[in-house]
């Protein structure tokens, strides 16, 4: 037979079980409450991590299109400037070299005869 201190022990036993049951059952919710916040959080900073990466590619295409058109324009300005330089240089040519204006005919026999070893 059981005696009553083997009651009062197992009673005993008994309440401070559910009081680790409590106690675990407090210390569960409170770790999936955590758990909770950590995965809104996480789902969270995913969102931001594939805006940060979408935009990363806007401002890759943009800096992109930016060096392309700068190309293209510094391709025009230097296609300009040889086009001016080589018209510059040929109307200094052109200025330089004079047409030869033709030397007024004058009468062979009034020529002393060394200006007619030149002609």
């Amino acid at each position: 037979m059981l005696s009553l201190e083997q009651v009062k022990l197992l009673e005993s036993k008994v309440t401070q079980t559910i009081n680790y049951v409590k106690k675990l059952s407090g210390e569960n919710s409170q770790l999936k409450e955590k758990l909770h916040s950590s995965q809104k959080r996480n789902e969270e900073l995913e969102a931001l991590v594939r805006q940060f990466n979408e935009n990363q590619s806007r401002i890759e295409d943009g800096i992109l299109s930016a060096l392309n058109r700068l190309n293209q324009f510094e391709d025009a300005l230097e296609s300009k400037l040889s086009t001016e330089s080589k018209l510059s240089t040929e109307s200094k040519l052109s200025n330089e070299i004079k047409p030869v204006e033709p030397v007024p005919q004058k009468d062979a026999a009034a020529l002393p005869s060394s200006e007619l070893d030149i002609f």
